[in-house]
């Protein structure tokens, strides 16, 4: 389980924050999306959790253990880490890139070709056409499926997603959400998912935390906000994507009474 008590992070002493006085408990096996417009703190609350950024008051414990007694570097190389821009190593192939994290804690090279061959395997791509391969080689659906299966290089029992599919087109996009919820289902690892996308995390999460201005504002179960949105922000939120649809048929309904006359 994850627990953060009382987490706050501001960048000007005080004066604004980003996040802001945060408790939350993230049950061990879940799937928690945290969702919100750019700049709600969903990012620096998901960085903090690793100590990418230091928080500047709270706590916070993984399965009771206290994150800020540990040594950065080795809390990190526990967690799975998966990000919009995937970062792989434009010079290293495939199987070097998902090795990284196993190398460093001293693997042998017998256990670190297996453990390549596994979670090729797991995000459905095939060992021999794929391990040899430079990044450049594969499209971006492709390159996700490698980031994820680095993040589970070591087995984590958490895994932090920050707006994984988001510069994926659609079709890809949903490709590798179905894949997440299939990952997730076999595997005992807790995710924390960040994403601007309400719709993504209904589809994808066990439960939702809305974000807003650093703090929560709604934390529920999709089925819950879907029937009571709980808070003006949240309702926004879901509002969004069906004003969308409407402007955009208004707007082809326009285009084709142009069309007419």
């Amino acid at each position: 389980m994850i627990s953060l008590k009382q987490l706050s992070k501001s960048y000007d002493n005080g004066a604004t924050f980003a996040v802001r006085e945060i408790d939350l408990e993230i049950r061990s096996g879940e799937l928690l999306a945290l969702v919100g417009e750019s700049g709600c703190g969903k990012t620096t609350t998901l960085k903090m959790i690793n100590r990418l950024i230091e928080p500047d008051a709270g706590t916070i414990e993984i399965d009771g253990r206290d994150v800020l007694a540990l040594e950065p570097v080795e809390l990190r190389r526990s967690i799975g880490y998966v990000f919009q821009q995937i970062g792989l190593f434009p010079h290293m192939t495939i199987a070097e890139n998902i090795a990284i994290t196993p190398r460093l804690l001293g693997w042998s090279a017998e256990k670190m070709q297996d453990r390549v061959s596994e979670l090729l395997e797991l995000v459905e791509l095939n060992p021999v056409e794929i391990r040899n391969r430079f990044p450049r080689e594969l499209s971006g659906g492709q390159q996700q499926r490698i980031g994820v299966a680095r993040a589970l290089a070591v087995a984590p029992s958490v895994m932090l997603m920050d707006e994984p599919f988001g510069a994926l087109d659609p079709l890809t996009r949903a490709g590798l959400q179905k894949e997440l919820t299939r990952l997730h289902k076999l595997m005992s690892v807790t995710i924390i998912l960040v994403t601007h996308d309400m719709s993504e995390a209904l589809t994808l999460a066990d439960r939702v935390a809305v974000m807003e201005r650093g703090k929560i504002v709604r934390l529920d179960t999709p089925a819950n906000i879907l029937r009571d949105p709980g808070h003006p922000y949240a309702k926004r939120l879901l509002e969004a994507p069906m004003n969308q649809m409407e402007a955009l048929s208004k707007l082809m309904q326009d285009n084709r009474s142009a069309g007419a006359e």
